[in-house]
């Protein structure tokens, strides 16, 4: 069977990292710690261990820089490439579970899903303040987290938005029923793999296929930018059987668990 193999899989999610420009970032031997912009309303973040990392100093250090932050929680993911030792030390610790994802993938080097994109879903991409603006209160509406940043920001984010979708690098698929934005999905291209994230549909709009217009049309783009695998991480009880239903293989989960500074 051809497609996507799990080495493959597991080397683009190690590849895959991502914070906005606007963030405070600190890299260590053995950590990448995020604070987020205020308009995320998220907490401090270990986004990876290393590998090889001791996991108990690694910790202790993530929490010393959130609490030098101000954060009273320290937010740690659990990935395909963590320590081995990390999700049993920080159940230890008294860590909770906030979210668990699938790994899925695609081969798009096979033929297209048939998604059933219903005729009345329109898709544009984020380019401008309004598209940019839609792509956010989506986002907090289906999240049910963020707010909207200040006007300055915005422009900041739909001119790299611009950009990004024209030099071939991804951008968000919005999309409108009746004109009305009620879906988004998030699509960055980097060596050959399509990575979709931040699929999420106006809870008042669900089950107008929406949700599979903007993946319709991620699709579609990464083909034709030259994409070889789509690669997503999707909620296990909303994105995630869906996305499996339209062809995606799972190859393992990842958790996040926040620990009380």
């Amino acid at each position: 069977m051809s497609g996507p193999t799990s080495e493959a899989v597991a080397a683009a999610c190690a590849a895959w990292t991502w914070y906005p420009a606007d963030a405070t970032v600190v890299t260590t031997a053995d950590l990448l710690l995020v604070r987020w912009p205020t308009y995320y309303e998220a907490p401090p973040t270990a986004l990876t261990v290393d590998p090889a990392a001791d996991v108990g100093p690694a910790l202790d250090e993530a929490l010393d820089q959130a609490r030098e932050w101000g954060g009273e929680e320290l937010l740690v993911w659990v990935r395909l490439d963590s320590p081995a030792t990390l999700e049993d030390e920080l159940r230890r610790r008294g860590g909770r579970l906030e979210e668990t994802v699938d790994v899925l993938a695609l081969d798009l080097d096979a033929p297209a899903p048939d998604l059933d994109v219903p005729g009345d879903v329109r898709v544009v991409w984020q380019t401008d303040v309004p598209t940019t603006r839609a792509v956010i209160e989506i986002g907090m509406a289906a999240f049910e987290e963020g707010s909207v940043p200040d006007d300055e920001t915005l422009e900041a984010l739909a001119d790299e938005a611009r950009a990004d979708l024209a030099a071939g690098r991804g951008g968000s698929a919005l999309a409108l029923v009746d004109d009305r934005p009620v879906a988004t999905g998030g699509l960055s291209l980097f060596d050959g793999v399509a990575r979709l994230w931040g699929g999420g549909v106006f809870p008042g709009a669900r089950g107008r296929g929406a949700y599979r217009a903007v993946l319709d049309a991620r699709l579609r783009r990464a083909r034709a930018e030259g994409a070889t695998m789509a690669l997503v991480k999707g909620r296990v009880d909303s994105s995630g059987p869906t996305l499996r239903r339209t062809g995606f293989t799972g190859f393992g989960q990842e958790r996040s668990y926040v620990l009380s500074t």
